[in-house]
């Protein structure tokens, strides 16, 4: 088939859960004999040799520049206010894009779109001759602000989460009705979304994200002393879940293990997270393009969310480099996660506190959960079989 690809962001590099989710489909789909084309936003750090490699793999590649500013996102805020449209969704709104997509589409020049999350939603309605329409769902984002909201303390942000939790899940579901398929990365939100809990006369199906394994190779790690937490931390789930870990969970582990080190790697971290790195045995390093030395050293992994949908990409890459995970239920969600076979869950301080000092003082339950991780990586989500699923979607 001939697919157009709608993706918010490049595809690579593989830094970011969303980015190995899109590039995975993507390199599925083309080696499945699909002619795709990525039509996708370009933001001023994306590589010139990340889209040369892009170009390699799809049939053609086609950007449009995608700037935000506190000043942008001010003004989509007082928009919103007066919208039905989401803020979130409504800031993504980029005229370029739609008229690109138009000019791409418009005349029957591809038999399917594919939007890549959420924010890609609005832009199927300028292609009017495609005869199949698939909505990639990385997450039911109503539900990420809807967590979001149960921990904030002021009562203005609050309700003004609670505004946008109302218009995102109307949004969402009227979204997915204008598809032929949607796909779900977890089975959790689609139930979340769809009205009746279920799917669309059959057009809807369920495909985790998956990785690549084979190109994670176990990491050699020699009396590690590492806590870490990898992720990025523009999104507000990750910046409150690592705040969260430090001020209330790390005394407790710092305390009864002095040596360990908590480690917070991530781009772009708010002065909050930024200024953990003030505190004794605590680091704070933004982005790390190369994380093999600070992996070598890591003892325990860690997912501290409390807010969050979809899967957390951050747990398969601790699996396959095959370094033992503690996390919350909720950092959990949509993996084949076994307490205690390969992840330790916990959910309040005191036991994620015990959790982090179970896997740093015993050999033995560290073993076990990273050879566990790394047998349910290989097993349960290689690409290479995972999405042979999207065969079901395009054919």
């Amino acid at each position: 088939m001939r697919i157009l690809f709608l993706s918010q962001i490049l595809p690579l590099p593989l830094d970011a859960g969303p980015k190995t989710r899109s590039y995975y489909v993507l390199r599925y789909l083309v080696e499945a004999g699909h002619q795709v084309t990525l039509l996708s936003f370009l933001r001023p750090g994306d590589r010139q040799e990340d889209e040369s490699l892009l170009r390699r793999l799809c049939a053609r590649v086609e950007t449009v520049p995608m700037v935000r500013s506190r000043l942008k996102d001010a003004a989509f805020g007082a928009a919103s206010m007066f919208s039905k449209a989401p803020f979130l969704i409504l800031r993504d709104q980029v005229g370029e894009m739609h008229r690109k997509v138009k000019a791409l589409a418009g005349a029957g020049s591809f038999d399917a779109i594919h939007a890549d999350q959420l924010w890609m939603a609005p832009y199927n309605t300028g292609a009017a001759g495609a005869s199949l329409r698939v909505l990639d769902q990385h997450n039911a984002v109503f539900m990420v602000l809807e967590r979001m909201a149960r921990n904030v303390r002021n009562p203005l942000v609050r309700a003004w989460l609670g505004r946008e939790v109302s218009k995102l899940e109307a949004f969402e579901r009227e979204a997915c009705e204008r598809f032929d398929r949607v796909v779900w990365v977890s089975d959790a939100d689609r139930r979340a979304v769809t009205a009746n809990g279920g799917g669309r006369n059959g057009q809807d199906q369920v495909i985790p994200i998956a990785i690549d394994p084979q190109a994670s190779r176990t990491v050699v790690r020699a009396r590690p002393f590492r806590v870490t937490f990898i992720a990025g931390m523009h999104w507000p789930p990750n910046a409150d879940g690592i705040s969260w870990f430090a001020s209330s969970v790390w005394p407790k582990v710092a305390a009864a293990a002095p040596s360990a080190v908590l480690t917070v790697i991530g781009k772009r971290p708010p002065r909050s997270v930024a200024a953990l790195g003030r505190s004794s045995n605590v680091e704070t390093l933004g982005y790390v393009r190369d994380l093999h030395e600070r992996l070598s050293e890591t003892a325990v992994f860690i997912v501290p969310l409390r807010s969050g949908a979809g899967m957390r990409v951050k747990i398969l890459d601790a699996w396959c480099w095959g370094i033992p995970v503690v996390s919350t239920t909720v950092g959990a969600e949509g993996l084949a996660s076994a307490h205690g076979e390969n992840i330790l869950i916990a959910d309040d301080e005191q036991s994620f506190a015990d959790a982090v000092l179970q896997v740093l003082g015993s050999h033995r339950v560290a073993s076990r959960l990273a050879e566990g991780g790394r047998s349910t990586a290989e097993t349960s989500y290689d690409w290479r079989s995972v999405y042979r699923a999207w065969d079901q979607i395009y054919h």
